[in-house]
């Protein structure tokens, strides 16, 4: 029985506490309701035949609804204009109680009824707000509104340290994911964020859906200094960290495909206006490359290594431009065809990890009885074409399309770097053989030569940071997640205090990185001869190199205009009295020489082109020859189209350019 009572009071206690919990949020408007009636009473009896108090209070009841008018300018149109009647009301009740008494007129049956009906509206009002019926517009809604988007409805929503992500499906019919495209920039500005910080991911199957993504704070603001390779010792085909993305996660790119990943080989175009970062962006790939070890590199580069030469011996092969570049090309055009046989030979259809090393697996045999060959490993090969617009104005775009398009099969990676891919630089064809893109900051009328538009409508925009921002960068690769493609990153900083690390790096990748395999070198030697063979110097490796030249734009003939009109058959200059027409081979005086005798003149000179080094020729490079030994530009025209039927030179892809047959090589 005890037990009995003791349960009902707990219960009874139970649901009063409860009741009163319930009771609480309804509360306030009666509490109000209940303070007004006692405010007018109290003021009737202070105030009842004072004239000066009723004007003051009427002033105060009209100043108390505009404040609350004022005050309520934020909310919605609806809340505002509740507020203000109720105001409104009870201070024309409490005016009227305080001059003419509480009890006096209609006021007991306007405070009775008239205030149980406000106070009630109030509850109504919040039983609303607070029920399972549809809810009010959220500010996401409201946002959306707001960039003209409104309509859109906001779906899952994916919230990570630094980054939101939101589902968004917009209105079926009228909305389409390119009006999200062009929203971007002011949702930008109505959440106060950079626009780089607001990127759109359209979905694949769908017009009208897609990925909202959000990254509210700049993890890139503050630069990170390189502290050296991330994977020393890796294979290439591991990925290569390059920096950070704005969300701190890291940014990584793949050179090599991955047939089980279903990706292809990659080459790509580094781009970015002076003072962007691009070098240091070069750096932080050139570094992780070098310190792998189943790779080599040829590098061209016409600023003399100014920012590499820290790194020049890990190089299989450098170059400072002009006949060495030439030469250098003319090597990638054959080496290409030759490791493309050797993979097709030993049953690879693409570059692996496992062509790198000695083919002891009868799967990937040359031999007839599929029995382990014991051939060596073909290294991956990276093709680095430093400042590449004065190259690709010398050798014609053709050049390049052709490498590029052939390269991916042959385990090898054409890496072009410049200012300005425009069309004015490189031809639509070279452009689109480098899918590939680091595009740093450029002039906003740029973007498009360097991104994809796909990519620039889902928020990428390199033109909003110029030069102001070095190092910032989009980077669009396969491999690379396709919503990464608009997400910026920054690439690692270079400062003096790298230089004993790269120099280390470098000295390690002399002892324990790949050397060029005997497939590539034989093809790189059977073309340009000493240009390959001569060009280290010395035990640490440092690259020789080959002086500019100064040439023109390549030519529709393969004569000098200036000399097309000039017979080379004519008395050569010189023939006065005590000059050397003869020159350098003792020919008499004033005599012509024979056309034997100039042949073996031309071929000795060729052999002195052959021992620098210096592969690529025309007309021009004879300018100071010809100077010192009394010989005119037609005389070498027509050498070289004579040495060309000897099979001495071969001619180039660009008009009026030669190669040098290797002497021990046949033509």
């Amino acid at each position: 029985m005890a037990s009995t009572t003791a349960q009902t009071s707990s219960t009874g206690g139970s649901v009063g506490a409860y009741l009163l919990h319930r009771a609480k949020p309804h509360l306030p408007p009666w509490l109000g309701l209940a303070g007004v009636g006692i405010a007018g009473s109290g003021a009737h009896l202070m105030w009842a035949d004072s004239v000066g108090a009723g004007v003051g209070l009427t002033l105060s009841a009209v100043a108390l609804t505009g404040a609350t008018w004022w005050a309520g300018r934020e909310t919605s149109a609806q809340r505002r204009l509740h507020s203000a009647i109720t105001v409104a009301a009870g201070s024309a009740w409490m005016t009227g109680a305080a001059l003419a008494g509480p009890l006096a007129g209609a006021l007991p049956d306007a405070y009775l009824m008239g205030g149980a009906v406000l106070a009630l509206s109030w509850n109504v009002r919040m039983t609303l707000r607070t029920s399972d019926g549809p809810a009010p517009e959220s500010a996401d809604k409201g946002l959306l509104a707001k960039v003209g988007l409104a309509r859109a409805r906001i779906g899952k929503t994916e919230v990570e340290p630094n980054r939101v992500t939101a589902a968004l499906a917009l209105e079926g019919g009228e909305q389409t994911n390119d009006d999200v495209a062009r929203a971007l920039v002011r949702i930008a500005s109505a959440l106060d964020l950079p626009q780089s910080a607001v990127r759109y991911q359209p979905s694949a199957d769908s017009a009208r859906r897609g990925e909202l993504v959000i990254v509210p704070r700049d993890m890139l603001g503050e630069p990170v200094e390189w502290q050296g390779p991330s994977l020393p010792g890796g294979s290439i085909a591991d990925p290569l960290v390059i920096g950070q993305y704005d969300d701190g996660s890291p940014l990584m790119l793949w050179l090599p495909g991955d047939p089980d990943q279903g990706r292809n080989a990659s080459h790509f175009l580094i781009a970015g206006m002076t003072g962007s970062g691009k070098g240091d962006a070069a750096l932080n790939l050139m570094t992780e490359i070098l310190s792998r070890r189943d790779v080599v590199m040829w590098l061209s580069d016409p600023k003399a290594f100014q920012d590499y030469r820290p790194l020049l011996p890990a190089y299989d092969w450098a170059v400072e431009g002009g006949a060495g570049t030439e030469a250098m090309v003319e090597a990638l055009q054959h080496v290409i065809p030759a490791r493309t046989g050797w993979l097709g030979k030993h049953s690879y259809r693409q570059w692996t990890t496992q062509a790198a090393e000695t083919q002891t697996d009868p799967a990937h045999s040359c031999r007839p009885d599929r029995t382990a060959c014991g051939c060596p490993g073909l290294p991956y090969m990276v093709a680095w074409m430093e400042e590449a617009a004065n190259t690709l104005r010398a050798l014609g775009d053709d050049v390049f399309t052709g490498i590029a398009q052939e390269a991916r099969s042959a385990g090898c990676s054409l890496i072009v770097s410049l200012q300005r891919p425009s069309y004015d630089q490189m031809s639509t064809s070279t452009r689109a053989s480098l899918p590939s893109v680091i595009a740093l900051g450029c002039d906003p009328r740029d973007e498009g030569f360097s991104l994809p538009e796909s990519v620039i409508d889902q928020g990428a925009h390199p033109g909003a940071w110029g030069n102001r921002k070095p190092g910032y960068c989009y980077v669009v690769s396969s491999g690379i997640d396709e919503d990464r493609y608009a997400s910026p990153g920054r690439t690692q900083q270079f400062t003096p205090r790298a230089v004993s690390l790269m120099e280390t790096l470098a000295q390690w990748a002399v002892r324990n990185g790949a050397t060029a395999d005997p497939i590539t070198t034989a093809a790189a030697r059977a073309v340009v001869g000493n240009a390959y063979t001569g060009r280290t110097t010395d035990e640490t490796t440092e690259q020789t190199t080959v002086p500019e030249q100064d040439d023109d734009m390549p030519q529709t003939s393969l004569l000098d205009p200036e000399d097309a009109a000039i017979d080379p058959e004519q008395d050569l200059p010189g023939t006065q009295q005590g000059d050397d027409a003869g020159g350098l081979f003792g020919t008499d005086t004033g005599r012509k020489p024979t056309p034997d005798e100039a042949r073996e003149l031309f071929a000795r000179a060729l052999d002195e082109f052959e021992a620098a080094g210096q592969m690529v020729v025309g007309p021009k490079d004879f300018m100071d020859w010809c100077d010192a030994n009394g010989y005119s530009r037609p005389w070498v025209s027509a050498r070289l189209r004579d040495a060309a039927e000897d099979g001495r030179l071969q001619p180039t892809s660009t008009t009026g350019r030669w190669r040098i047959v290797p002497a021990l090589t046949p033509a």
